[in-house]
């Protein structure tokens, strides 16, 4: 029951901050983006180099 609670909380304050803060939501999305990309990069240049 705990766990559904904070799941719903985390949920309602992503849309609110969708809803009050649309830039700094999509500079985040931007900014996780860039690192998934340089992660994956940074791993296939490690894979390359076996």
């Amino acid at each position: 029951m705990l766990r559904k609670i904070i799941t719903w909380a985390i949920v309602l304050f992503i849309l609110f901050y969708l809803a009050t803060q649309p830039a700094g939501a999509a500079g985040l999305v931007h900014h996780l983006y860039n690192g998934l990309h340089d992660a994956a990069s940074s791993m296939a240049q490690f894979v390359n180099s076996l």
